[in-house]
């Protein structure tokens, strides 16, 4: 669905949006601020994180790869990824 640019710009800038593209549709993406990144908006990125938390805590509490793969579903290569990511930090 588009907007109609006489609908909402002002003639002042409507002439000038003109001088570069004339009957087209384009596209006008939110400004950078507004801008979440991947999984900011709706918690995925936090429950990863939790998720990820949760893997390492329990790894160092002794539980083995197989079980922690058992568990969150997640493949070995996986596992070893979230566990030696910490390890470097």
């Amino acid at each position: 669905m588009y907007t109609n640019a006489e609908d909402i710009l002002p003639i002042e800038l409507l002439k000038q949006v003109q001088e570069y593209i004339q009957g087209k549709e384009i596209y006008i993406p939110k400004c950078d601020e507004e801008r979440l990144g991947w999984g900011e908006k709706n918690g995925a990125r936090a429950e990863l994180k939790e998720r990820n938390h949760d893997i390492i805590r329990q790894y160092r509490a002794g539980i083995s790869i197989p079980d922690l793969m058992d568990e969150f579903h997640l493949s070995y290569d996986s596992i070893r990824k979230i566990v030696r990511n910490t390890k470097q930090r």
